[in-house]
């Protein structure tokens, strides 16, 4: 069996979808290795990743854009080129898990799978992740609470299992908040 390297992403985003919208940024963090059936808990300080990008489009959701606080203006004159961006971030996905395989994680999943995976397939020409090597933190919780997805919200979790982290909105803080939950969610016996 080969060993998975768990991976945090998030992102933030201009609008609902990606295409007509762009991604702004995205973090990532290791939040874990999986080896056979033991998981290892690892620093996810230790090796992040984090990129602001150009937008790929004149069209926006302003509201959106106020979520993560970035200038778009700026952002439109300085963000990194999408495709440096996502070869960049594949580059260190492959030197970070070297011989393992990695599997994305996020809190949830769909929002962040779809922009990640779209970027990586358009600018990268391929998914690090695959098409299909992702786990859904709050699906996780779920599982192991055996409580209805409705009630996997990160305020009915018992607080043993939540962040110390704050929630900002800043893709690679959130990356790390969504590492220390899934490390804690690994780890629990309820």
């Amino acid at each position: 069996m080969k060993a998975e390297t768990y991976i945090s992403v998030d992102i933030e985003a201009d609008g609902p979808i990606p295409g007509p919208y762009s991604m702004v940024s995205f973090g990532m963090a290791v939040a874990g290795r999986m080896t056979g059936r033991e998981f290892e808990r690892l620093d996810p300080s230790a090796s992040t990743f984090y990129a602001e990008l150009r937008p790929i489009s004149d069209d926006f959701v302003p509201d959106a854009m106020a979520v993560c606080g970035l200038d778009r203006d700026l952002l439109v004159r300085e963000g990194r080129d999408p495709e440096e961006a996502m070869k960049s971030a594949a580059a260190w996905l492959t030197e970070t898990c070297g011989k393992s395989t990695p599997v994305m994680v996020a809190y949830p999943l769909s929002f962040d799978w779809m922009w990640i995976y779209w970027y990586f397939m358009k600018f990268a020409g391929m998914s690090p992740f695959g098409h299909s090597r992702c786990m859904d933190i709050k699906t996780l919780y779920a599982a192991k609470a055996k409580v209805p997805i409705g009630w996997a919200t990160k305020r009915q979790m018992p607080k043993e299992l939540r962040s110390t982290l704050r929630h900002s909105h800043h893709a690679l803080d959130d990356a790390l908040e969504q590492a220390e939950l899934f490390q804690n969610l690994m780890t629990w016996r309820p």
